[in-house]
């Protein structure tokens, strides 16, 4: 896996003096953006060891596809209880290497209601949304084996049921060591400054006389790693900013030439498509104390991987910045990955989201397809769509979306390009492959992922994004 790292405080200042940012160069290090009126951190992570758990004794009735059989293979989980308020959940354990074969069911209580849910089902396949195997963030020793978190909304009781699954060569039916069920509070999003403003100057120079040349001042409310993120995605939204503006298609590729200080391909300026509205990290409240600092980027991008993120229908649209913030979490300290894993979200009302920090237009190296994050970025529906149908409104901003940032890399949606496999499970280390610009994440390792109905939608959205492009 080649990437490289972008310094913080590089990205931060050069971004806060408005230079602009080229597509495909590293930051500049230049001096760094001081930190204000520090934002208390949302949300929070309460994290349970799963017990063994009897055959048949103290077993609740009615759990689908348990047996009560006193042969049971080895079932861990935890009996009804009373915890803090949360409203995500997944199960997490100690080796990412190791596999969970078996069946994860959850039940929860609604805060408002007292009322229990019956049992959900977690998807347990989750490992190939992930670094690739030989990546530095792989290496951290932090990366923990983990199901794919489910939104519950708010919560305050929960119950677990992890149950093995034998299966061929395996003659003892176990489960991973260390199961822990992660409990997920999403918090507000971080307030804004005391005098209401949402983003603060990013063009006043630092005043001469304060003896600190070449420190810009700081947007009101924004803590350093706030302003880091915040500043890679200048000139095309302002320092600070909750969202980046839609341009036409002539407005974005002005904007592009402009960022690229002029250096856009020839090739590619034509072809960038209309930019899509994109709410920024804080304007769904990423806490940027939680990721590691700094950015590691990849060359370009070639390919998009369009997810879904297995997490559950159940969510209104103003409650997807929380759903995100909840993901974000689990990513970075249940899962032990960088950052959260994908490079966008799409939420079902079609709104757009910056997901991994480093910049919208730079090809920030994600953790979202396993072998093929090099070169490419990933798109995660928000929502679960094996059986369900991905509304028409997010499938529309995927279409914009890739037209409008493949674009920028002069890439055809309807091409197909060469990726090489970094190492998965259906194309070894090393292989070429072969592969459309806009895969589904099953075209790059076996998974269901992103469920055969947003599957299906791919192939309209490859002609509708070129169309967007302009393309004949």
């Amino acid at each position: 896996m080649r990437g490289f790292l972008a310094s913080s405080i590089g990205v931060a200042t050069a971004a806060a003096l408005a230079l602009p940012l080229a597509l495909s160069s590293p930051a500049r290090a230049i001096p760094s953006l001081s930190a204000v009126a520090p934002v208390a951190p949302a949300g929070s992570t309460q994290s349970l060891p799963l017990v063994p758990l009897g055959p048949s004794a103290d077993r609740s009735p009615g759990v689908p596809g348990m047996s009560a059989s006193p042969r049971l293979p080895e079932t861990r989980g935890l009996t009804p209880r009373e915890v803090k308020s949360f409203s995500l959940v997944g199960v997490v354990w100690d080796d990412a290497g190791t596999e969970l074969f078996g069946r994860v069911q959850v039940r929860t209580r609604a805060k408002r209601t007292a009322v229990w849910s019956d049992w959900q089902d977690v998807e347990t396949h989750n490992s190939e949304h992930a670094a690739d195997p030989d990546s530095a963030e792989r290496g951290t020793g932090r990366v923990r084996g983990s199901t794919a978190p489910l939104w519950v909304g708010e919560s305050d009781g929960v119950e677990v049921r992890v149950q093995a699954e034998p299966g061929a060569g395996r003659s003892a039916a176990r489960l991973p060591r260390g199961m822990r069920i992660e409990l997920v509070d999403p918090g507000e999003s971080a307030p804004a400054a005391a005098d209401g403003k949402n983003s603060g100057p990013a063009d006043d120079p630092a005043d001469p006389a304060d003896g600190d040349k070449g420190k810009p001042a700081a947007a009101p409310g924004m803590t350093m790693e706030m302003a880091e993120a915040s500043a890679a995605n200048l000139p095309h939204a302002t320092l600070g900013a909750d969202e980046i503006p839609e341009l036409d298609k002539a407005d974005s590729t002005a904007d592009a030439v402009f960022a690229a200080d002029g250096t856009l391909a020839a090739a590619a300026a034509p072809y960038v498509g209309p930019r899509p509205r994109i709410v920024t990290r804080k304007g769904w409240g990423a806490d940027e104390s939680l990721r590691e600092k700094g950015f590691v980027y990849t060359r370009t991008v070639k390919a998009a991987f369009v997810h879904h993120t297995a997490s559950g229908n159940n969510y209104a649209c103003k409650d997807a910045p929380a759903v995100l913030r909840s993901l974000y979490r689990y990513h970075v300290l249940s899962s032990g990955w960088r950052d959260i894993g994908y490079n966008f979200a799409v939420d079902k009302c079609g709104t757009v989201y910056e997901g991994r920090a480093g910049g919208v237009t730079r090809p920030v190296l994600g953790a979202h397809t396993m072998g093929f994050n090099t070169d490419s970025m990933g798109i995660a529906v928000i929502g679960s769509h094996t059986a369900t149908p991905p509304p028409a409104a997010a499938v529309t901003a995927i279409a914009r979306l890739t037209a409008w940032k493949l674009g920028l890399f002069g890439v055809d949606p309807r091409a197909k390009t060469t990726l090489k496999s970094g190492g998965a499970n259906r194309f070894p280390k090393g292989a070429k492959v072969r592969l459309n610009v806009i895969s589904g994440h099953r075209d790059g390792f076996a998974t269901e992922c992103p469920g055969k109905r947003l599957y299906d939608k791919l192939p309209p959205t490859r002609t509708s994004s070129a169309k967007l492009q302009g393309r004949p």
